[in-house]
């Protein structure tokens, strides 16, 4: 049985984003080079949850291949199950006793999903967010995470855009209405 945390401190647990083949591969329709900064931060961060055994998300988007879904009104067909551009990217795939994965339809990893039920029943209250991108899951997460409960909190080096000026709007926006956007250093701590 997993501890309680103790009293006034938050537990916290890391959730990776959409770090999967069609971001971090080149050669992807949704892959841009700038993506590839946030590699290192968010290894620097999963690495920091395996120490202290902190609780690993891998939320990735997954579609049916054989139903209509309701994205495809926006957006092409993408992240089908099974299909290579929705694999996890290189070593970012859930392993070892502290990770596991949550499969999403829509940009929230919260949105039709147990993740809420699954972290509350692991007494966390507090979430360190970070992958891609910034201006559409990683915003859409961080309010749906504070929606349910949960302190949203955003490492500012390990998330990213390719359009920056929507990146920054979220942060500001994250930082003045939902939770905290933080630098590497305090993410890392926050997971100690």
């Amino acid at each position: 049985m997993t501890e309680t945390p103790q009293a006034g401190r938050p537990r916290t647990a890391l959730l990776l984003v959409d770090v999967i083949n069609s971001f971090f591969e080149p050669g992807h329709p949704n892959y841009y080079p700038d993506v590839e900064a946030v590699l290192e931060p968010m290894r620097q961060l999963r690495a920091a949850a395996k120490a202290s055994g902190a609780i690993v998300v891998h939320a990735v988007e997954r579609h049916r291949p054989e139903f209509h879904d309701f994205e495809w009104k926006k957006l092409p067909i993408h992240h089908l199950a099974d299909a290579h551009d929705a694999d996890f990217f290189q070593e970012f795939r859930p392993e070892g006793s502290n990770e596991t994965a949550v499969f999403k339809r829509r940009f929230s990893a919260f949105f039709a999903t147990d993740l809420a039920l699954f972290l509350t029943e692991q007494k966390v209250n507090r979430v360190i967010i970070a992958g891609v991108k910034t201006n559409v899951c990683i915003r859409a997460t961080a309010q749906d995470a504070f929606a349910n409960g949960f302190e949203p909190v955003i490492v500012r080096e390990a998330t990213n855009s390719n359009r920056p000026h929507l990146a920054e709007a979220s942060l500001e926006d994250i930082e003045r209405y939902m939770g905290r956007v933080v630098s590497l250093t305090e993410g890392v701590e926050m997971l100690k």
